[in-house]
């Protein structure tokens, strides 16, 4: 089990890997959880997959098994910024709530938002703590080297149960809501290194 952080200007090295990160979403998020959102050619996809992203993918043997997309909290593209900001503005159009902050979204060189969190539904329950695992280290590991020394994500509400068991520092930064099929939370999470 491998991860691979692509973005626009490696992703010719990489083969079908970046094609095969936007099928598994699709499978995931508009097959498993009938989400409605943008696809062709068999892959999800939306306003913030631009070259300022960067997306982690989790796999093996071309298989991909989990993934994520990490985003500048700085970034802009016409009306859009990144979700969480972009919701907190209303231009979503209410698929999220407004005030799903307690404070105002960042817009911090330092703080990256992380987004279209999944891990494959095929993977089986025995090996999926070690992909959340190796999911965690990805996200750490790819964020610091961006320069992140925060990260903020719209999470399920039960992130206390396994940010702690990964090993994140976490703490909850708006309300608990209901989103299409679950309830939801947006977290930050502390990537500076600790002092002893």
């Amino acid at each position: 089990m491998q991860t691979t952080t692509l973005s626009f200007s490696n992703l010719h090295n990489h083969g079908e890997l970046f094609a095969n990160l936007f099928r598994a979403r699709k499978q995931s998020f508009i097959v498993q959880k009938n989400w409605d959102l943008p696809e062709s050619e068999d892959m999800e996809f939306d306003q913030y997959d631009t070259p300022q992203s960067r997306w982690i993918a989790v796999h093996d043997k071309g298989q991909v098994m989990a993934g994520f997309r990490l985003t500048p909290t700085t970034a802009r593209c016409g009306i859009y910024s990144y979700m969480i900001r972009d919701a907190q503005k209303g231009i979503l159009g209410g698929s999220i709530p407004q005030d799903l902050l307690d404070a105002e979204a960042p817009v911090d060189e330092q703080v990256w938002e992380c987004s279209r969190v999944f891990v494959s539904h095929d993977i089986p329950q025995m090996y999926r703590r070690k992909v959340h695992f190796k999911m965690v280290e990805a996200m750490t590991g790819s964020a610091r080297e961006l320069g992140a020394t925060r990260l903020i994500a719209l999470t399920g509400a039960s992130w206390p149960r396994w940010y702690g068991r990964c090993g994140l520092d976490a703490e909850a930064i708006g309300r608990v809501m209901w989103i299409d099929d679950g309830h939801f939370q947006c977290v930050a999470i502390d990537l500076a290194p600790k002092m002893h």
